[in-house]
């Protein structure tokens, strides 16, 4: 372009191979893991602690506010040595005459780090700028500026910047995506191997050698970049990890199939389930969980702040639980949910609420459940929707969120009452 050239010389989004990049920062959430504590990594939620974690090393892709950019101008010498249509006797040494420079700012949110990253794609013509904080300036310099030049340059260099932070989007957008699940497989293995190595102390014998001085806080992974803290830090319980029982999963989908099965029973029987109220199907499901697990299922309990319709235990305490509800509404469920929560006793317990429709609108019922469970202050995640009718849920206890319940949701349609001829 005759006459102008912009005069900043940082090339932008040329510094990083965002290949390289995103390697170095899931090594970074690996290794913080691995430095955990042993007790505080087992004390502590492995949902809550892989969000934490993959908070911490999320990408937070750059984004400017051109709309919000402002401009000033001011005089500067510049070298015309080299322009070929002017009359220099001497092009071998600089020839300065005086100019304009145009410094624009455009302010911008996300991580700066992002303005020298090289995205997967890319055109080769880097725009160029320098990076301050919260700040994109660069500046339009001429011997004959002119107001529509300017403008033109000022959207040529904006629009080559959204370009490559465009792309540069895309490419975050995999590797954030990516983060909770690398947490939580990392998290898991560590607590597996860490399990392990209690059990082989134990199995030998002899008086565990306390350690003085071992961290009982939680240490956030030390991070370079500036991150957005959108997941609180989970706090572990201070105490030495107690491996408690836990109802495998295989026991669990058992379990499940038993009671689903049962249901198929109903539906293929309707005229005997026509009139059965709730303590009649608690009965129904106790008969052959019973006949699968040696009486381990009981009836209704005690436990904590009520009763159960069916619970499992291990060494007096509940493993399982089950509650078989007919559907009165979102705040009936709900209710259901936090009575569900109250018999939690060890660590990772299990259980399963049947919701029984005898409404007409059943697509209307499953709807309201997949947006009431969100809701409850309790809820973490979705961790499989099973069916069209099925779901199961992570949720924490209301005292120790590191104390989690899984909790499987089952609704059915059921014959409806025959209403009595007057």
């Amino acid at each position: 372009m005759r006459g102008y050239r912009n005069a900043v010389p940082d090339l932008l989004f040329n510094k990083g191979d965002w290949f390289a990049t995103q390697e170095q920062w899931k090594k970074q959430l690996l290794e913080s893991i691995e430095r955990k504590s042993g007790d505080e990594l087992l004390n502590t939620s492995t949902t809550d602690l892989a969000r934490y974690y993959a908070s911490e090393m999320a990408f937070d892709v750059p984004q400017i506010y051109s709309d919000d950019l402002v401009v000033d101008q001011r005089e500067t010498q510049i070298d015309v040595s080299r322009d070929p249509d002017r009359w220099i006797s001497d092009r071998s040494r600089p020839y300065y005459i005086t100019g304009t420079s145009v410094d624009v700012e455009i302010p911008f949110t996300g991580n700066k780090l992002g303005f020298d990253i090289q995205p997967t794609t890319r055109n080769f013509n880097n725009p160029r700028a320098v990076i301050g904080d919260g700040i994109v300036s660069f500046s339009i310099t001429g011997a004959d500026l002119s107001p529509e030049r300017v403008r033109q340059e000022i959207d040529r260099v904006v629009r080559s910047i959204n370009e490559h932070l465009g792309w540069l989007a895309n490419d975050a957008r995999s590797y954030n995506s990516s983060l909770e699940s690398l947490a939580t497989q990392a998290i898991e293995q560590r607590k597996e191997k860490l399990l392990r190595d209690k059990s082989l102390i134990a199995g030998l014998g002899f008086k565990m050698k306390e350690r003085p001085g071992a961290s009982q806080t939680f240490a956030a992974p030390s991070v370079r970049r500036k991150i957005r803290a959108t997941v609180p830090k989970p706090v572990p319980s201070s105490e030495p990890f107690k491996p408690e029982p836990i109802l495998s999963n295989e026991d669990y989908e058992h379990i499940l199939s038993v009671l689903e099965n049962m249901v198929g029973v109903m539906e293929q029987s309707p005229a005997a389930f026509r009139e059965i109220d709730e303590e009649s199907l608690r009965t129904h499901f106790l008969v052959q969980l019973n006949g699968h697990f040696s009486g381990d299922a009981t009836g209704e309990t005690f436990n904590y702040e009520g009763k159960s319709d069916i619970l499992i235990k291990v060494n007096g305490r509940n493993i399982f639980v089950g509650e078989c509800k007919f559907w009165t509404g979102e705040k009936g469920y709900l209710e259901t949910l936090d009575q569900v929560l109250s018999y939690l006793s060890w660590r990772d317990t299990k259980a399963a609420v049947l919701v029984f429709n005898r409404n007409k609108d059943f697509s209307g019922v499953l709807a309201k459940i997949e947006e009431a469970t969100p809701s409850h202050p309790s809820f973490k995640k979705m961790t499989r929707k099973r069916s069209e009718s099925s779901w199961t849920y992570l949720f924490g206890h209301k005292d120790d969120v590191n104390r989690e319940i899984t909790i499987t949701v089952q609704a059915y349609n059921v014959p409806e009452r025959i209403k009595p001829r007057l």
